[in-house]
């Protein structure tokens, strides 16, 4: 019941509601204000329509704000899941989106229960901004075909579908869209300059919408859309394409864990108007919030939702502080789908491919990826190899590539800082001490170090008795110790004594289930002193001395 009750709402999930429900309620106004043009676009964008994406942001924004495990996170359709869904629109049609989010929203929910929600702490920043860039750059080039007036080609690249769509504008359409994106995309950016609390995206939305009605523009517009809630149902769901449908739901899953955890993670340390941070949030509990929100938007028809970062940032930058704003924030959308949906249902699509265009170019900071090129080569070429992935074939498989990479360049750090050194003997010098040899193990020996050590090792001549001392050893893994299992036996067999000092505490387990230990000529050639091992090779180079005489 203990576990049971982490992840369940509680009254600690509005601690300082009283002080709090004047901002939280205006934050909420706020937040879905903005969340309106980007749910509509998001979900055209996706290929299941304006109206799967203003219900998504309504059922799951609701579900996750309560269930979800952030006070402060705001969530709903993203450019991200638009990215891997649009292909899953092409393959199988708009009616297997719903299913999908109910498979994916089940994924996520035995993600959090299983407690994988940390995880997302061990990805590297690196990957992070890449598959950010990335995902830019597709949300960018999705936008295409509705700047120009173009039906967008399923199933293809993103930056082919793009390149065809432009090829294939007609006139006077082209130049009609163009222009309606080129409106919205100054007025996003002026209007901040005007004064930082107007919504820039509904600002541009509803002069643009008003003006393409009075000039009459002939450009696609969004259409019908529903004036209720359709009623909750499971969907249709056909066994034969169950089976079709499931990695498509294990990659949505996966990359809603991700960017939803790391949405958290970042409204978590940003800093409000009173100067004070998101605040805390519960990962395993996010994921599971996500998942029932996901799944609550799938019997609703609608899409798989995530954690959105953009909504997140107007939210707590707005003041938030309770989970009444992310609430109030679905309450405002529900309101416009009964009151405006007829008049939302005339904002052409450019309008939106407009917003979207701006949000893609805003998702990229130029100081962080400065940054990231000039801190390390290793970084850098994360980075980018994590980018062009996410470009040129899929999201998972760009975040699994850059986290290879990432773990491959390392690895190889941590075997460039190990190493073998040759030392000199302590005290004062004796006869045979030519014939004794110190080595120092520094650093991690493992399966990235191992090989090496044991060749610089074996190089070494005209010795009667190796020392080796791993004082200095911080990380051993079994490959390490197999290693050392072979110089010792190497050196064995040429007739040189094998000492050990300075076993760690913590390595003795292991080097003794390895065979470290078995591998020594004696078991008392262990030493826990610098100055015993020394006397105890002295006394075997002068044994060998007495009986070669």
């Amino acid at each position: 019941m203990r576990t049971l009750r982490a992840f369940l709402p509680s009254r600690r999930d509005y601690d300082g509601l009283r002080s709090s429900w004047k901002t939280d309620l205006t934050a909420g106004i706020t937040v879905g204000i903005v969340a309106l043009p980007l749910a509509l676009a998001f979900g055209v964008s996706s290929g299941v329509g304006a109206e799967a994406g203003l219900i998504t942001a309504v059922v799951a924004g609701l579900v996750a704000a309560i269930m979800g495990g952030s006070n402060v996170q705001v969530s709903g359709p993203t450019g991200a899941m638009v990215v891997v869904l649009a292909p899953v629109v092409a393959s199988h049609g708009a009616g297997s989106i719903p299913i999908v989010s109910l498979l994916a929203g089940l994924i996520v929910c035995a993600l959090g229960i299983s407690g994988l929600g940390r995880a997302v702490a061990f990805i590297p920043w690196p990957v992070v901004e890449g598959f950010t860039l990335g995902i830019a750059a597709i949300i960018f080039l999705q936008q295409v075909p509705l700047a120009t007036g173009t039906a967008g080609i399923p199933g293809h690249n993103t930056l082919v579908a793009a390149i065809e769509a432009a090829s294939g504008a007609a006139f006077p359409t082209v130049i009609q869209t163009l222009a309606v994106v080129v409106a919205v995309a100054a007025i996003m950016f002026v209007v901040p300059k005007v004064h930082k609390s107007l919504p820039a995206s509904l600002t541009a939305v509803l002069l643009v919408t008003v003006a393409a009605e009075l000039l009459r523009l002939d450009i696609p517009r969004i259409g019908a859309l529903p004036h209720s809630l359709p009623a909750p149902a499971v969907p249709m769901i056909d066994p034969t394409a169950l089976g079709d449908l499931m990695m498509p739901a294990l990659s949505i899953a996966a990359l809603a864990a991700i960017e939803s955890l790391l949405s958290a993670r970042v409204a978590a340390g940003m800093v409000g108007p009173d100067g004070r941070p998101g605040g805390r949030y519960s990962p395993d509990r996010e994921l599971t919030g996500q998942g029932l929100a996901s799944i609550a938007a799938g019997l609703f028809g609608g899409m798989p939702a995530t954690g959105a970062i953009a909504r997140s940032a107007v939210n707590v930058r707005s003041g938030a502080k309770t989970r009444l704003a992310a609430v109030v924030h679905a309450l405002v959308l529900l309101a416009i789908i009964y009151l405006a949906a007829g008049l939302v249902g005339r904002i052409p699509l450019a309008v939106l491919g407009g917003v979207l265009m701006v949000t893609a170019t805003r998702m990229v900071s130029t100081q962080t990826v400065s940054a990231i090129l000039r801190s390390t080569r290793s970084d850098a070429a994360v980075f980018i190899l994590t980018a062009l992935i996410t470009v040129a074939f899929d999201l998972i498989i760009a975040i699994q590539i850059g986290l290879a990479a990432a773990a491959l360049l390392t690895l190889r750090k941590f075997a460039s800082l190990s190493g073998v050194r040759r030392e000199a003997l302590t005290g004062a010098p004796a006869e045979g001490d030519s014939h004794i040899a110190i080595f120092r193990l520094d650093g991690a020996m493992f399966f990235g170090a191992a090989e090496r050590i044991l060749q610089e090792i074996n190089e070494v001549k005209d010795i009667q008795v190796a020392i080796i001392r791993l004082s200095q050893v911080r990380m051993l893994d079994a490959t390490g110790a197999h290693a050392l299992v072979e110089v010792i036996s190497a050196l064995e067999l040429r007739g040189i004594t094998v000492l050990l000092k300075g076993v760690q505490p913590e390595h003795l387990e292991l080097v003794t289930n390895v065979g470290v230990i078995r591998s020594l000529r004696h078991h008392k050639h262990l030493f826990s002193t610098l100055p015993a091992a020394v006397d105890h090779a002295r006394s075997h180079v002068l044994r060998n001395a007495a009986a070669s005489a």
